[in-house]
């Protein structure tokens, strides 16, 4: 009881620092792991242990993997091949079908960009698309938020999952297959609940004229655009199943070199170095400390130590000896599976950032794999999704993304609350409900 207690406050005193006095919570994070190690009564040698093993540990396997990513997606936002890739989607799907269109793209576009960068860069499309189809303006841009949110917050690249993936020790080509099935299994009451609910709210937009002065000629073609992306995700999904027990490729150099390519650090890597052929031109000075690199490091570098810090978090629980307590605590409960999701789910509404909430939660779960009987490979992955899934919601007024939403749009924030945050708690809600389903058959 002790141990429950001692979590219970830690976590109390994370979300005051965060929430009522805006620590950063790579401060909140070291500061509660101290806290909890002096109080569990671990020896200072071992309090120092779990920091460096924590810290970089995690940081050796996931930090890279988050600044690639960011670098691809920086590359695709800035060369306007994102955009590119928005409007092909436009053109598969129709103008018809403006609301699917839009959860769509912003689905998309969010697995290599910030899910708030989606939306700001897609909400022009989504504001056209409104005026010309006479639609509420109010439907487009939350099937744009909602599809940006839900692979934001399962589908690697994004640096959540990433990180997530890294502490849990899922598999990230499992983590990509199965977070595509379940997020695109999510999209669908999602879908649903923006047509038949969010699409009532009377909202028209208000168009300016400068919003379509784009310059087009030096955006890079469709297929330059989408190969950043879809490269290192095949890459990953091959290596995976290369080393299935059954050796579906077989065995030799090929194998070696699959693995090879297609182990995570260098699929991002290979894809980070495709976005480089985006610009029309490339300039050295897009490579430099003040250019885009620059700039895609000073995005990455708070999401790379907040994981850390959740890290250090996780390994001075894990060392405290936890797990044995756990196990003995919970022999007769059967948590499972929502575990994680309840306490990502809490922290997400409690303190807003979803990539805040996924690499607290993921530090508390990583101990407890073994006592909650989800230390498999394939329940680790759907551990991480669950994660995820808890971490999409709520979004409402702590969330930067809800005002980003509600001010390009012009809503109020109780349309924003009815929309944009209700909609969060139905993906989230529906994305737990299939990850439980897959678990049931497989272990």
């Amino acid at each position: 009881m002790y141990t429950i207690f001692l979590i219970l406050l830690v976590l109390a005193i994370l979300l005051l620092a965060i929430v009522k006095y805006d620590i950063h919570p790579f401060l909140a994070l070291i500061g509660g792991a101290l806290i909890y190690g002096l109080l569990s009564g671990m020896s200072p040698d071992l309090i120092l242990q779990s920091i460096s093993e924590g810290f970089g540990g995690v940081l050796g396997s996931v930090g890279l993997l988050i600044l690639f990513g960011v670098i691809l997606g920086t590359f695709l936002e800035k060369t306007g091949g994102a955009i590119v890739i928005a409007e092909k989607i436009l053109s598969w799907l129709g103008k018809k079908s403006v609301n699917l269109t839009m959860m769509f793209g912003g689905y998309v576009l969010s697995i290599p960009v910030f899910g708030d960068s989606t939306i700001i860069m897609m909400n022009p499309i989504a504001k056209s698309l409104s005026s010309k189809s006479n639609r509420s303006y109010a439907g487009t841009m939350i099937a744009l938020s909602l599809g940006a949110m839900c692979s934001h917050s399962l589908v690697p690249p994004t640096p959540g999952p990433i990180a997530t993936a890294g502490i849990i020790g899922a598999d990230l080509g499992q983590m990509i297959f199965f977070g595509v099935i379940i997020s695109l299994l999510t999209l669908i009451p999602a879908y649903i609940f923006v047509n038949k609910v969010v699409s009532k709210i009377p909202l028209k937009p208000k168009m300016s004229e400068n919003e379509s002065n784009l310059n087009r000629s030096a955006f890079p073609s469709t297929l330059k655009s989408f190969i950043p992306i879809v490269i290192p995700l095949v890459l990953i999904i091959l290596a995976s199943i290369a080393t299935y027990p059954t050796q579906p490729f077989g065995e030799g150099t090929h194998v070696t070199v699959i693995k090879f390519i297609g182990s995570p650090v260098i699929a991002l890597l290979i894809g980070a170095v495709l976005s480089f052929t985006l610009p029309k031109k490339l300039d050295k000075k897009m490579l430099s400390a003040s250019g885009w690199i620059g700039e895609a490091l000073l995005i990455a570098a708070p999401v790379i130590f907040i994981t850390g810090a959740g890290a250090v978090f996780g390994k001075m629980l894990q060392n405290s000896g936890i797990g044995t307590l756990v196990s003995e605590g919970m022999q007769d409960a059967n948590w499972g599976i929502f575990l994680p999701f309840l306490i990502a789910f809490a922290l997400k509404t409690a303190q807003g950032s979803t990539t805040v909430a996924m690499i607290t939660t993921a530090s508390i779960i990583a101990p407890l794999l073994g006592p909650l009987g989800l230390d498999s490979e394939s329940m680790k992955v759907l551990t991480a999704l669950s994660v995820g899934a808890g971490a999409m919601a709520i979004s409402h007024a702590n969330d930067s993304g809800f005002w980003v939403v509600t001010q390009l749009s012009g809503m109020t924030v109780k349309q924003g609350n009815q929309s944009h945050s209700l909609g969060t708690l139905v993906m989230g809600v529906s994305a737990i409900c299939i990850i439980y389903i897959i678990s049931l058959f497989i272990s």
